[in-house]
């Protein structure tokens, strides 16, 4: 590999063409700006660290306080812990606590926050915890200055919203006894801060309706939820030495809040699924539709039932009528036998009385003529039907009058003779 450079291109060299000219050369003054290169230079100037720098705006801060605003309702004691709190590690600290906001949380408002700073930088000023003889605690003020500077910046406060495991709401232990409104509602508006549809539905009570219920757990079940977790992020290095160190500080804070992302979308998922399982709406509607489907079932079975009640009386009636048609054709058949006998007996009885009424009187006084009046009479007979039968039998039964009888027998004997029933020739004695 050849170390030396290439000649120098000039006019002269065939090679060579200007594409334009060089403009003449000005000299300006340059000078650094910014808020940041400001804080170095005044810090450099009077010969500041940065911490001592920090108290020195936080006493500009305390004089442009503004004594005459009412902050009682943020008179919150701190715990000694978090007043001997670590300033450096001040991001894991409660800064509402800090703030005296711990009842209002991420439902504090802009002004809320100031009132409140005020009140805690008035408390806790270094100056004068020294004057009253207390610890130093410009530490936990340097806190307060940051509490109040995140809360302000409403990216960062959503950052640290995001971590506020504190402002979470604990549910009781599952199979316990406790009502489910009271202690779930709170969680599920705590939860709530996440979301980035807003308004979220209100969990409600027993008089909510099924619709309502079912879309409160499907917005729970499609949650989109805000929360990112950079809060807790790894402080990536301000120094470019390292840039592979940098990125890979970058890449690891990503990963651990992907990871934190997905452990927070299972444990609200579980917990909504909990909720939905001991919701005692669900349980209600649940047992709404069973009762509906055992109604519905019941009428199915009725109109069976019916259809085959229906039947079976249907099929006794036809039975019935059946039984009956045969009784009555039976009796019907025995009163025609009775009937027939009773006719047959009568018909015999009949013949008796008018065989008997020509004896009764003595063959009309002509007893030689006995044989021949009794083959009249048993001709006639055999030619008579039922009606002539009982007609002649009444009229010559039981009669004593000779004339009568006679007579009556005679006028039967010329009605048969004329209606061809017997021949004049065959009769011996009635002619």
């Amino acid at each position: 590999m050849s170390s030396t450079l290439p000649a120098p291109a000039s006019a002269a060299s065939p090679s060579f063409k200007a594409a334009k000219t060089f403009s003449p050369a000005v000299r300006r003054p340059i000078e650094p700006v910014g808020r940041y290169f400001l804080a170095h230079a005044l810090r450099a100037s009077r010969g500041h660290s940065w911490s001592e720098y920090e108290k020195i705006e936080a006493e500009k801060n305390v004089k442009t306080v503004d004594t005459s605003v009412d902050e009682d309702d943020f008179d919150e004691e701190q715990s000694e812990e978090l007043l001997k709190h670590d300033p450096r590690d001040w991001k894991s600290a409660d800064l509402y606590a800090v703030l005296g906001l711990t009842k209002y949380r991420w439902r504090a408002t802009p002004e809320q926050i100031t009132k409140a700073h005020r009140k805690q930088v008035l408390k806790h000023h270094p100056d004068k915890k020294g004057e009253a003889g207390g610890l130093d605690q410009d530490g936990f003020f340097k806190i307060i200055q940051k509490a109040y500077e995140t809360m302000l910046d409403p990216t960062k406060r959503q950052q640290f919203d995001s971590v506020d495991f504190n402002a979470d709401v604990e549910v009781p232990p599952a199979k316990s006894t406790y009502d489910f409104f009271e202690a779930w509602g709170p969680a599920f508006e705590a939860e709530g801060r996440f979301s980035k549809k807003q308004p979220v539905p209100a969990l409600g009570d027993m008089t909510a309706t099924k619709p309502e219920v079912d879309a409160f757990y499907a917005f729970w079940y499609n949650f989109d939820s805000w929360r990112s977790f950079e809060f807790l992020d790894e402080d990536v290095p301000d120094d470019t030495a390292n840039r592979d160190h940098k990125r890979y500080i970058e890449r690891k804070n990503k990963a651990a809040r992907q990871k934190k992302k997905n452990e927070d979308n299972k444990r609200l998922a579980e917990l909504v699924k909990r909720a939905l399982s001991e919701d005692p709406r669900i349980k209600l509607f649940k047992q709404q539709e069973k009762d509906e489907k055992a109604r519905k079932k019941w009428e199915r079975e009725a109109g069976a039932r019916q259809a085959a009640e229906e039947a079976k009386l249907k099929q006794e009636a036809e039975e019935k009528a059946k039984a009956e048609a045969e009784l009555n054709a039976k009796a019907s058949k025995e009163n025609s036998k009775k009937a027939k006998e009773a006719a047959k007996n009568a018909k015999k009885k009949n013949k008796r009385s008018i065989r008997a009424s020509v004896k009764d009187v003595d063959y009309f006084g002509e007893a030689a003529q006995a044989d021949a009046i009794t083959a009249d009479v048993d001709i006639l007979i055999e030619t008579f039907d039922d009606l002539q039968l009982g007609d002649v039998a009444a009229k010559v039964g039981g009669v004593t009058d000779v004339a009568a009888v006679k007579t009556a027998f005679s006028d039967a004997a010329k009605e048969q003779v004329a209606a061809g029933k017997v021949s004049a020739s065959s009769l011996k004695y009635f002619v």
